[in-house]
């Protein structure tokens, strides 16, 4: 068995009224939420299919069913430490996460911190192996129209 695995996870979620907007547990003051069966948190689901893309274990939508009533409206921070307390990541830890959120509204820069703190604490690590980041796409696209908001996770998993 390899020491160190790595995975990359890619989530979309479409932003409407009358939804709170939270990424990586953060509630962001912004009139738009994002859509989805959970709380939507777009980054945590990107980060939850890089951990289990690096050891083989499917995907979000495999460990939670969108169909499934037990997980409406559940946070995300609830999956992300339910698949970190597994059986299946017993004898893997978090190497470091690399995250991007892709929205051009609204201004994520004041929430990163809190986002990275967040994560630290789920991980239970140091600080400087989370590392979040976000761009717009210049008005280009989805995400650049304000349609959606988009996150891309890359995680190194090593093996206690």
């Amino acid at each position: 068995m390899q020491n160190i695995r790595i995975g990359s996870g890619y989530d979309v979620h479409k932003l409407i009224e009358k939804r709170q907007l939270i990424l990586c547990g953060v509630e962001i003051d912004y009139h738009l939420g994002l859509l989805g069966h959970s709380d939507a948190d777009v980054a945590l689901h990107a980060i939850a299919d890089a951990i289990l893309g690096a050891l083989a274990l499917g995907d979000i939508g495999n460990w939670f069913p969108d169909n499934d009533p037990q997980y409406k409206g559940i946070s995300s921070m609830l999956l992300l430490k339910y698949i970190l307390d597994s059986k299946e990541l017993q004898s893997w830890a978090l190497g470091n996460l690399d995250l991007t959120i892709i929205a051009q509204h609204p201004k994520l820069t004041p929430f990163i911190q809190q986002m990275r703190q967040n994560l630290s604490e789920l991980f239970d690590c140091d600080l400087t192996q989370i590392s979040v980041k976000a761009t717009t796409t210049e008005k280009l696209g989805f995400t650049g129209r304000g349609e959606g908001i988009a996150a891309e996770a890359v995680v190194l998993m090593v093996k206690k």
